[in-house]
C-alpha cells in the first residue's frame, strides 16, 4: 500500500494535546513553517467543544525529519497517527499547508472527515516570492556565528523587513544543550520541496462532498475569486467566510473571531 511505502511509524508525529478530552475529536494542522504550538490559544477556546489534538507535521517541530517532503506522505503520515489512536472518524482543521493535507485527506478519506475547515488557502497552485526570501533569509544565516535571537532578526531584516514575521519565522530556531543554535524544521529539506508544496495537493477528481468551510483573512491575497471555481469542483458543498481583520493566521490575527466561527460551523 502507498501509505506504508511513504508514511512514518504510527507513533512518529508529535502532537498536543489542547484540552477536551472524551469530547468529539478535532484535529488541527499548521502550516508551512509552522508548529503545533501555533494553535495553543485558539485551540484552548475550541476544546470547549471538542478535543483538540495539533501534530507537528513532518520535518517542523519536534516530529521527525523525513524523506519524501509531499503532500501524499503528509497524509500518509496523517492516515497511521489518527490509526494508532483509534481516531476513525475527526472534525479537520487545516492552515495554510496544513490546509493542503487536510483537503487532500477529505477527498482520498471522506470517510473519515466529519466536517472539514480550511484556513486561508484554495485548491490551486501558488508562487509566492516572499517565501523565497524567508527560506533565503533563514539558509544565509549562519547558526556557528549567531549570539543570540535579536541578532538574527537584524540579520534577515533586509530580506523579511516585517518584525512579526521575522518572529514568527525564529519560533523555529532554538537553543543547544551546548549554548549554540540549531532550527526545529529540517531546512534544507523543505527549502527543496519548496516549489513542489506550493502546488494543488489535490488530482482533478479529487473531491469531498461533505461539510467544508473556507475560513480566509479579509487582509489576505491567498484566496482570490479566480479560487471559487476550484474550491466548488472539489469541494461542492463548500462555504467561505473571511474574517475582514484578520491576515494569513486568521486563529492568530482574529482568534476570538475565528475560534467563533469554527465551532459555529462544526456546531
Amino acid at each position: 500500500m502507498r501509505y506504508e511505502a511513504c508514511a512514518l511509524s504510527p507513533e512518529a508525529l508529535f502532537h498536543r494535546d489542547l484540552g477536551g478530552e472524551g469530547k468529539p475529536p478535532l484535529i488541527l494542522l499548521h502550516g508551512i513553517l509552522g508548529l503545533s504550538r501555533n494553535w495553543q490559544t485558539a485551540g484552548r477556546g475550541l476544546a470547549a467543544a471538542f478535543h483538540v489534538l495539533a501534530p507537528d507535521l513532518r520535518n517542523h517541530g519536534l516530529s521527525p525529519h523525513a524523506q519524501p517532503m509531499t503532500y501524499a506522505a503528509m497524509e500518509a503520515d496523517l492516515v497511521a497517527w489518527l490509526a494508532a489512536r483509534g481516531l476513525d472518524r475527526v472534525n479537520l482543521v487545516g492552515h495554510s499547508m496544513g490546509g493542503k493535507v487536510a483537503m487532500l485527506f477529505a477527498c482520498r478519506q471522506p470517510s473519515r472527515v466529519e466536517k472539514l475547515v480550511v484556513v486561508d488557502i484554495a485548491p490551486i497552485d501558488y508562487h509566492w516570492v516572499g517565501h523565497r526570501e524567508e527560506f533565503a533569509a533563514m539558509n544565509e544565516l549562519d547558526l556557528r556565528t549567531l549570539k543570540s535571537r535579536a541578532e538574527a532578526e537584524a540579520r534577515m531584516e533586509a530580506r523579511v523587513p516585517s518584525l512579526a514575521l521575522r518572529k514568527f519565522l525564529l519560533t523555529n530556531l532554538e537553543r543547544t544543550d551546548s549554548g549554540g543554535w540549531k532550527w526545529l524544521i529540517d531546512l534544507p529539506i523543505l527549502t527543496a520541496a519548496l516549489a513542489n508544496l506550493e502546488r494543488n495537493s489535490l488530482g482533478p477528481d479529487d473531491r469531498f462532498s461533505g461539510p467544508t468551510l473556507f475560513l480566509t483573512g479579509g487582509k489576505s491575497n491567498y484566496v482570490q475569486p479566480t479560487a471559487l471555481p476550484a474550491i466548488r469542483r472539489h469541494f461542492p458543498a463548500a462555504q467561505q467566510v473571511a474574517i475582514p481583520e484578520a491576515g494569513h493566521n486568521p486563529h492568530m490575527d482574529a482568534r476570538e473571531t475565528f475560534v467563533r466561527h469554527v465551532l459555529e460551523f462544526l456546531a
